[in-house]
């Protein structure tokens, strides 16, 4: 059975937490992706999405330029270990409906990211893969409370 290391994306762009949230959004566009994560040196701390950005920032009135991203950026991660089976993972994915995951070493350094396309195009069946997406594409009911 494949292992998350075999497909997984290394050498990771991170922010840290006193970047400005401006500094990570113009990251994000320079990579064209979504999230981002979060290191205090190799330790992962966080991850930033652009829809951390959107609502927890932008809605919230929140300065990008002067904002730093520990205000916006959520702090308890979903992380997986680069030994773990790809299977294993993918559960955990559609069970948490997440499209893309942190990888790290033991010692919670970060050593890669994996993500549902990285599984799909790389190690787990055509049928678990889609699968998981219909689940994590599920819309969730508006918190409108």
């Amino acid at each position: 059975m494949d292992q998350v290391a075999d497909v997984m994306t290394r050498d990771v762009r991170v922010v840290t937490p006193d970047d400005t949230v401006q500094r990570a959004a113009q990251l994000m566009d320079e990579l064209n992706v979504g999230v981002v994560p979060v290191c205090e040196g190799a330790k992962l701390v966080g991850m930033l999405t652009d829809r951390d950005i959107t609502v927890r920032g932008v809605a919230a009135g929140k300065d990008a330029a002067s904002t730093p991203v520990s205000e916006v950026m959520s702090g308890s991660v979903r992380c997986c270990f680069e030994d773990q089976p790809l299977e294993d993972v993918l559960d955990e994915m559609r069970d948490t409906q997440i499209r893309r995951m942190p990888v790290v070493d033991r010692q919670q350094q970060l050593v890669g990211i994996v993500s549902l396309g990285d599984l799909a195009d790389r190690g787990s069946d055509e049928a678990s893969v889609g699968e998981a997406l219909k689940d994590i594409s599920t819309p969730a009911a508006p918190d409108r409370g």
